[in-house]
């Protein structure tokens, strides 16, 4: 049944489900239900955690005695876990009962732990007793699964508040979420899998030597570097003399593990490239193997689909499933805000009072009687003791960052023996700082606050540095945490971080969930991997989990995975990889997702605040800047100059002319009291003229025009301007104006008056009290004046918060006020709004620039007859012409051409001497120019309302054009680096940026990111106090002891001095020398330098350095140096670092960013039912026909292939051949195979199948009716194409042939994602996501178009190095695309950046930038540091946005869903069944079809819910007058009926909902008794008409009868008396007869032109007697309008028969007659009584007969009350209708 839902949320049930160790296992044994037993237990765990961490040969090589201890406390845990055991199978039985031991997973897993610990100690027996080789045995596996009992120990804290059932539910349905996700993911994976295979193929192509062997290949045969090549010398790196390419046939082992050979090798490939960890040399070996514009379209749509698409809905599932779990979970992690209620209650201050008054004093202020504590206290609470203190940390920070170090012979100690006596006085500032707080709050006060207790911990930690011992160590720590309390210093920065870090439950524990994972599966790799022989990755403890942790970070985590898989055997490889695999895929897709999850949620606000924030956004959009601009509010200085004209006529020849508006408006009021009016007597005193001073006031608007009178003195001039401001002030309160009334009158309170309005003009927004005041004044004037008609709903609904009406009135009069201001300034001021005060306003000139500034395409095109939209066909495509105007796509043309022309440019060829990109250069200016004139001309240039110059788009114009113009006219020929000509050259790059400006939705996009600037801005001041803080830290610690003799067996600097032989980094490929060969070698001197990229001599260059580590790359170079030169205990302050700054730091970038587009896009102040109502109707928008024919009942042979083909195993057996067709591009084709042959035959065979089905679907749905679905369109075009494919194959058999059939299979295995639900929807989500971030991507693409530009320039000619080499420079634009491509993907960006800091005496400088090869250190990092910064952080992150808001979009849940999928697909199926011609609408008629089939939630049952299904029937009737509806008119309909509108629905929308189901309800009230009435009429009628026929024919009877009678006396009497007395009777009957005439054209209802009919009625006496009435009776007119039938009714319910009456019913009086009722329109009235029972009688014309008299007033009374008693019984059974949610 289809009602008003109210809620679909159930609340927590307050039943407390703890999963605790015991959980009920041990009842009956009272010592294990022993609190120390449960922690002995848990204890117990832990240790055996440890015992197995340091169970590795290495380990107990380095620490023999840890052998005999490790096996004791495993002996120990295993006989308190045994003896567990045995208790628990004594207390609940093995197997018998539903409580018994074996039945609990718990205790399953407790078994399986116990079972794998017991063969460790067994193990670790033979191996004491030497009967087991103890060093680097493989048995070490069986202890893998020892370290999941940490499992055991975390469990204990898992506490949950609602029943396990619902637990299992939702982590149940999040299971099926990740599961539909992941399959979703290796669609994608297979999908580009394939595509390698086909695409590459074997990449082993390699420059070897010409005299080599090539059976016997060494690293020596390598070209140095060692390169890929191509066979083919049309495409890819030919090799140079001497050399040549060959195809090297070695082992996995030696030539590595990926590459596109088979699909397995593919696959793992793709994972890694996906991982964006070394994907782009695998781009560059297929570029230099294959044609380059394969591996560029396979790699970067992979990256960009994979990486940026589908990893990212990841992170939309998971926090998805975090909120749900969250929601759920709110008592696990403590309600909301909490935490700051606390804070606040605790600082609360309390309200003192006195005689003077009353005042809020702080909480501490009154425990302290002793006078000299009051006393200070004021200095401790006074700002300017914050000021001191935040200038000292200030000054201690930024004099700590002046530490530095040089590398020159000297002692470390001199460079910081000046700070340590420094450091002394700010360590004793501080700590008098601490004890001045302590002696004025009070220790227990001061202890008792948080940040006071971090201030004491500072203060302690600081004072034990200052120690000599402890001096520059780890307790640096302290001193450089001071900078943190510099956040104090803004409120703003200080919310924030409560509003990330202050709910610390969830993010620490998601930070303890992360360290038990990695801890958990550090242990089990180490004992997987710990028997591999001189393999230091997974030896000990540390280095495993330094490893684990290396995976997490993605940083080189490939060379972890590829190391353990060399050191392996070819049967484990593939088990190596996929463990590798597994685990990186969840912590990097899953782990790392929630904590983007945890940040989101603490940025969500709580319903509450969203609601009372969306009522003040309200409010605030209401008040738009009714002020104009400066630039024209210059204007307003200078005196009004008014155009003036000269007449030629007289006064009398011309009509009344109109005075100014603005002279009318500005007539306000008098200055001064009347005695004080100035007089001018310079001019005649007899005219009677006084001149007084008036001042311009605020224009106002009059609501009535005011009457003209004749003012002859002051006191009417005054009562005069007094009715002007009393009406406008009417005018302000009936819009909304909440300001202060100006008091009319003079002197003092009209100067009060002008100051009010004064203050209200500076006072900017108002308060919300304010309009709630005027609220309440205009539903006054709504009451009571005509106002009242604006909201029908007022008195029968419930009045919102705000009125909507009233905040549009308001916002229409800010408008009207701007704009009217803008119109006395054109009477007032005849060079306002005129261009460059040249042009003239309203000038011809002006109005033809316009015309061709504005003129556009109009999209929308309306029919001329009928005014309706025309519908066109490809509407998307005219919306993108009528997009911008017609000049602005011109512009977008040229400047596109302009940019392609730059991109052509290089340091070797460049603009000054080469004619063709001069004449673009050229072109360009000139179009610039015109465009730059027209809207000048137009719009005017600074000082006009439309202005050029109005924003920074304008001036960016003006710049643009000012660079192109300089550069035209400049060309320098000679360009050296760091010189202006250089810099001019950089600035015209920024050209690509116009763009943004002439396309609007671009423009948007750069607005949205302006907009969300604050919180970027504040997440980079945190991570910039992170940096310092780590920095300084690292600059005191290993400033100047990093420094290292390249030669790594010098180990002094006095030694490091000569030259030696270094190796030369050949090839990634395991090849080692042969027979009497060395590795290659040079000779190099020793240098005693710092490592390349990165130190910590400075603050500077450590701020670099970690900020290169912010992005997950460099750290592990930093880790390496700091473990071999300082030791592996330093390495712990790297991974700090690297956890906060990255896991947590750049996730804030990812929550911010989301928050910002969700606040742009106004959903963040939504609520939970709000935000899915928004999720259906984009989901309804979306949802199409299914454009499926219905079953053909009339055909048996069609309605048999009918069936079949919706058969669900007949669609399972298609997905299962089109896998199978897939699944043979598992290997390459090519013609020299063998195989190809075979698998192409196959393949051929498979799309005859195809071809079947597209036939049997032809045949079922019909040719045209098959042709009606999209899919089925896209099903034909590829299976032609497999039909072409498989004719071409064996006509042809060649590799081209065999290319087209790879096309076609591949589009054939898309296919699969429609025949799946999960994939389908998965699929929208993607496709949707790209549609929408179109633009997005467009300006990405514009950003690195710009950034390549400029890169070209600068480090176009920088020498190779490590990472620029021949495939990666900024050599010409299109290779500095690829280059920035790669880095934003993060591939090695800071070894590229290092490469172009190369300065000299590295490199050689020249005269012109195109001349040297050197590079540039300061504008390298700006460039690098910035695009990084930009394109990684912040654009990416704006997908990862859309994509969330698409997947919440699409992913609904049956149970939380508004309207489910099913839902929906129920409504399609329903609908293909009445639209038969498959064309989306249908007659208005077949709704009520439609209505009847539905099931499900959207069922609508005819006889229980007979209102709400009239109610619906009509609002599709008054959709469009009748005519047809749509598909989404029916379904958006039946939206709004099917959920609770005043939850889901906003503010505007419910108001306007509300109002049309209330005209709805009416509508169908007045149709339903009008219906009705008219069937209760009809039923009267034919009543009516069957009582005349009955007593015509009773008549015909009594005539016949009398006529027999008189013939009988005829002939018995005489022949005078009869022949009289016949004809008598033939007089009779002819009037009789003629009264029997009765028409169908004569009805009840019918007005003029009715006859008077007359019919018998039986009464008492048998007699048969005529009736008749008069016209005004059968209109329902009484004579007599005083007496009104009574409406007053009892009754209840509607009787079978309405208005019926009988013969029997006649009254037995003296004047019996039967009633007669009659009426028009529904109305029935009695008949009156005239004169009495007299004048009741009428005469018969002709006869002699008297005529029956009416029936009386009073029964006639009885039975209209009847009528009306039923008609109002019935319509109160119709408002009693349980369906309705209103009671009106």
């Amino acid at each position: 049944m289809l009602g008003r839902k109210q809620s679909l949320r159930g609340e927590l049930l307050p039943y407390e489900v703890a999963q605790e160790e015991t959980n009920n296992e041990s009842v009956g044994v009272d010592w294990m239900n022993k609190l120390w037993m449960k922690r002995l237990l848990r204890m117990s765990a832990l240790l055996c955690l440890c015992s197995v961490s340091l169970n590795t040969p290495k380990t107990f090589e380095l620490y023999p005695f840890l052998r005999p201890i490790t096996f004791a406390c495993d002996l120990v845990t295993g006989l308190l876990f045994t003896a567990e055991m045995v208790v628990k199978i004594n207390t609940r039985t093995l197997l018998k009962g539903e409580d018994s031991y074996l039945r609990d997973r718990w205790c399953l897993f407790d078994t399986s732990m116990l079972f794998f610990l017991w063969i460790s100690v067994i193990l670790q027996a033979l191996e004491l007793s030497a009967l087991v080789s103890s060093a680097y045995s493989y048995l070490s596996i069986l202890r893998s699964p020892r370290p999941l009992i940490m499992i055991r120990f975390i469990r204990v804290f898992l506490k949950f508040s609602m029943p396990k059932s619902r637990i299992n539910q939702i982590f149940k349905r999040s299971g099926q979420q990740i599961y539909n996700v992941t399959l979703f993911f290796l669609f994608f994976m297979s999908l580009y899998g394939l595509l390698g295979v086909q695409f590459f193929g074997e990449l082993r192509n390699h420059c070897i030597l010409n005299d080599t062997d090539f059976e016997h290949i060494t690293v020596n045969s390598l070209t140095i570097p060692d390169t890929y090549c191509s066979m083919d010398s049309s495409s890819g790196y030919q090799c140079p003399e001497g050399t040549v390419c060959i195809k090297l046939k070695d082992s996995r082992y030696k030539l590595g593990f990926n590459g596109f050979d088979e699909i397995a090798t593919s696959i793992f490939t793709v994972y890694q490239a996906f991982s964006q960890e070394g994907w782009v040399f695998i781009m560059y070996r297929a570029v230099d193997t294959l044609p380059a514009w394969r591996a560029f379209m396979y790699f970067t749509t992979m990256i960009f689909f994979l990486s940026w698409l589908v990893k990212n809905v990841f992170i939309a599932v998971i926090t998805e499933t975090f909120n749900e779990i969250r929601v759920q979970f709110q008592q696990m992690w403590g309600q909301r805000g909490s935490q700051l209620a606390d804070i606040v209650d605790a600082r609360a201050p309390i309200i003192s009072g006195d005689d003077r008054g009353w005042k809020l004093v702080p909480t501490d202020a009154t425990r302290h009687q002793y006078r000299t504590v009051l006393l200070f206290l004021p200095v401790l609470n006074s700002a300017a003791f914050h000021l001191l203190l935040m200038a000292a940390i200030l000054a201690n920070g930024l004099f700590t960052a002046s530490m530095s170090f040089k590398h020159d012979g000297r002692p470390r100690s001199d460079f910081y023996q000046q700070h340590y006596y420094i450091e002394v006085g700010f360590t004793v500032f501080f700590n008098l700082e601490a004890l001045f707080k302590m002696w004025c709050l009070g220790f227990r006060d001061y202890y008792g606050r948080t940040i006071y207790k971090f201030e004491l911990l500072l203060v302690i930690g600081t004072t034990l540095h200052l120690l000599p011992q402890f001096y520059l160590s780890v307790l640096t720590y302290f001193q450089v945490l001071r900078v943190v309390r510099l956040i104090k210093a803004s409120p703003l920065l200080e919310d924030f971080v409560y509003k990330i870090f202050g709910p610390g439950k969830k993010l620490g524990s998601l930070i303890i969930f992360t360290m038990c994972l990695l801890i958990i599966t550090s242990s089990i790799s180490m004992q997987l991997f710990c028997f591999l022989a001189d393999f230091t990755k997974f030896e000990t403890f540390p280095e495993a989990f330094m490893s684990m942790f290396q995976i997490l970070t993605q940083e080189a985590w490939v060379e972890v995975m590829d190391e353990t898989m060399l050191r392996t055997s070819e049967t484990i490889v593939p088990i190596v990889a996929v463990y590798f695999i597994l685990y990186h895929l969840f912590v990097t897709l899953i782990v790392l997702s929630l904590f983007v999850a945890v940040i989101l949620d603490n940025l969500e606000l709580d319903e509450d605040i969203k609601k009372l924030k969306q009522m003040k956004a309200r409010e605030q959009s209401a008040e738009i800047k009714k002020t104009l601009p400066r630039r024209l509010r210059l204007f307003e200085k200078f005196p009004d100059r008014p155009q003036m004209t000269r007449l030629h006529k007289v006064p009398s020849d011309f009509n009344l002319p109109k005075v100014r508006d603005s002279f009318v408006r500005q007539f306000m009021l008098e200055t001064g009291d009347d005695e004080d009016l100035p007089i001018d007597k310079s001019g005649d005193d007899s005219k009677g003229n006084s001149k007084v001073l008036y001042r311009k006031k605020q224009p106002l608007r009059l609501l009535n025009s005011v009457i003209s009178t004749y003012v002859t003195g002051t006191n009417q001039k005054q009562n005069a301007i007094t009715g002007i401001i009393n009406e406008s002030n009417n005018q302000r309160l009936l819009l909304g104006d909440s300001g202060p009334i100006p008091i009319i009158g003079t002197g003092k309170q009209g100067a009060a008056g002008q100051k009010n309005r004064q203050d209200l003009k500076k006072g900017g927004h108002r308060s919300f009290r304010g309009s709630v005041k005027i609220k309440q004044t205009y539903e006054h004037l709504k009451e009571n004046g005509d106002l009242g008609a604006m909201n029908r709903t007022s008195t029968s609904r419930r009045t919102p918060d705000i009125d909507i009406k009233l905040l549009q009135a308001k916002r229409q009069q800010a408008e009207m006020r701007r704009n009217q201001r803008e119109e006395d300034l054109r009477e007032n001021h005849p060079y306002f709004d005129t261009p460059l005060f040249l042009v003239p306003r309203e000038s011809g000139f002006r109005r033809l620039c316009q015309r061709m500034v504005y003129a556009r395409y109009c999209p929308r095109l309306k029919d001329p007859i009928t005014g309706k939209e025309r519908k066109l066909h490809y509407k998307r495509l005219h919306n993108l012409v009528g997009l911008v105007t017609y000049l602005d796509w011109v512009m977008i043309f040229v400047t596109t051409l302009s940019c392609l022309s730059m991109m052509f440019e290089t340091p070797r060829y460049r603009l000054c001497d080469h004619r063709e990109l001069q004449i673009a250069e050229f072109g360009f200016v000139v179009f610039m120019s015109l465009e730059l004139g027209l809207k000048i001309l137009a719009d005017g240039l600074f000082f006009t309302p439309k202005a050029l110059f109005k924003d920074a788009a304008g001036i960016l114009d003006l710049f643009t054009f000012a660079v192109g113009l300089a550069m035209l006219c400049w060309m320098p020929k000679v360009v050296p680096q760091n010189s202006s000509a250089q810099l001019l050259l950089l600035l015209r790059c920024l050209r690509p940026l116009r763009i943004f400006i002439l396309v609007p939705h671009m423009r948007k996009v750069v607005c949205e990111l302006c907009r969300g600037f604050k919180e970027i801005l504040l997440v980079s001041i945190l991570l910039i106090v992170l940096m310092f803080v780590f920095a300084s830290y690292g600059v005191q610690l290993y400033g100047g002891r990093l420094a290292r003799c390249n030669d790594s067996e010098i180990k002094n600097r006095d030694q490091c001095v000569g030259v030696f032989l270094r190796k030369v980094f050949v090839t990634k490929m395991k090849l080692a020398p042969g027979e009497n060969e060395t590795h290659p070698a040079i000779l190099v001197p020793r240098v005693w330098a710092n490592p390349r990229r990165f130190n910590f001599d400075s603050i500077g260059n450590a701020m670099l350095a970690l900020f290169e580590v912010l992005s997950f790359k460099g750290w592990l170079d930093i880790r390496d140096v700091l473990i071999k030169t300082l030791g592996p205990v330093h390495a712990i302050y790297i991974h700090i670092f690297v956890f906060l700054g990255c896991m947590i730091g750049l996730t804030l970038f990812v929550g911010v960013v989301i928050a910002n587009y969700s606040e742009n896009k106004g959903t963040a102040l939504l609520t939970v039912d709000q935000r899915r109502w928004c999720d259906l109707k984009k989901r309804l928008k979306i949802a199409q026909p299914l454009h499926l024919p219905p079953r053909p009942e009339g055909h048996r042979f069609r309605a048999f292939i009918y069936d079949i083909t919706q058969h669900i195993y007949f669609k399972r057996f298609i997905a299962l051949m089109v896998i199978l067709n897939s699944s043979l591009l598992c290997v390459s084709w090519r013609e020299d195979q063998a195989h190809t042959s075979l698998l192409a035959t196959i393949s051929s065979c498979l799309s005859f199948v195809f071809v079947a089905e597209v036939s049997m679907k032809m045949i079922a749905f019909t040719p045209h009716g098959y042709w009606q679905s999209r899919r089925n369109r896209y099903d034909t075009l590829v299976t032609v194409m497999g039909l072409v494919w498989a004719i071409t194959n064996y006509t042809m058999g060649n590799d081209l042939s065999h290319s087209f059939g790879f096309v076609a299979i591949i589009l054939r295995f898309f296919t699969i994602t429609g025949k799946h639900a999960t994939l389908k929807m998965l699929m929208l989500t993607v496709v949707v996501s790209v549609y929408k971030s179109f633009f997005i991507i467009m300006g990405m693409f514009l950003l690195i178009f710009v950034y390549a530009l400029t890169g070209c320039l600068l480090f176009g000619t920088v020498k190779y190095g490590e990472s620029v080499g021949r495939q990666a420079n900024f050599g010409s634009t299109p290779r500095g695309i690829i280059m920035l491509f790669r880095i934003v993907t993060g591939e090695d960006w800071y070894k590229i950046m290092h490469d172009c800091m190369v300065l000299p005496p590295f490199c050689t400088p020249g005269a012109n930038y195109w001349e040297t090869d050197c590079g540039n250190f300061t504008a390298a990092m700006i460039f690098f540091c910035s695009f990084y910064v930009i394109i990684t952080y912040i654009v990416l992150n704006l997908l990862v946005a859309i994509i969330m808001e698409n997947f919440s979009l699409f992913y609904s849940n049956e149970e939380d869903a508004l309207l489910s999928y099913a839902d929906i697909r129920n409504f399609q199926n329903t609908w293909n069944i009445v639209d038969v011609n498959q064309r989306g609408v249908i007659p208005v008629r077949k709704v009520k079809f439609v209505l009847r089939l539905l099931k499900g939630r959207l069922e609508v049952d005819p006889q229980k819910d007979r209102l709400l299904f009239k109610h619906m029937c009509f609002e599709l009737e008054r959709l469009h007058n009748g005519e047809d509806v749509t598909f989404h008119d029916v379904l958006n309909m039946l939206s709004y009926r099917s959920v609770d509108i005043r939850k889901s629905l906003q503010l505007e929308e419910l108001l306007a909902r509300e109002e049309l189901e209330y005209i709805i309800e009416e509508e169908v009230a007045k149709q339903t008794i009008r219906q009705w009435l008219d069937s209760c009429l009809k039923r009267m009628k034919t009543k009516e008409h069957n009582s005349l026929l009955a007593g015509l024919r009773a008549t015909n009877d009594q005539l016949q009868e009398a006529q027999e009678e008189k013939n009988r006396e005829f002939n018995a009497g005489g022949a005078e008396r009869d022949i009289s007395e016949v004809k008598e009777a033939e007089g009779s009957g002819k009037h009789r007869r003629k009264g029997m005439l009765v028409t169908r054209s004569d009805s009840i209802n019918s007005v003029s032109g009715r006859r008077l009919f007359y019919a018998p009625c039986h009464g008492a006496d048998g007699i048969s007697q005529q009736r008749s009435t008069y016209d005004k009776e059968r209109l329902g007119v009484s004579s007599n309008p005083k007496k009104r039938p009574s409406r007053q009714s009892t009754g209840k319910g509607i009787p079978s028969s309405s208005f019926s009456h009988s013969a029997g019913e006649c009254s037995p009086g003296a004047s019996p007659t039967c009633p007669t009722t009659g009426g028009q329109h529904g109305l029935v009235f009695p008949y009156s009584s005239i004169g009495g029972g007299a004048s009741s009688n009428w005469s018969s014309r002709g006869s002699g007969h008297p005529l029956p008299p009416l029936a009386p007033p009073s029964a006639l009374a009885v039975r209209v009350a009847s009528a009306v008693t039923e008609v109002q019984d019935w319509w109160r059974d119709q408002l009693a209708s349980p369906d309705g949610s209103d009671e009106d």
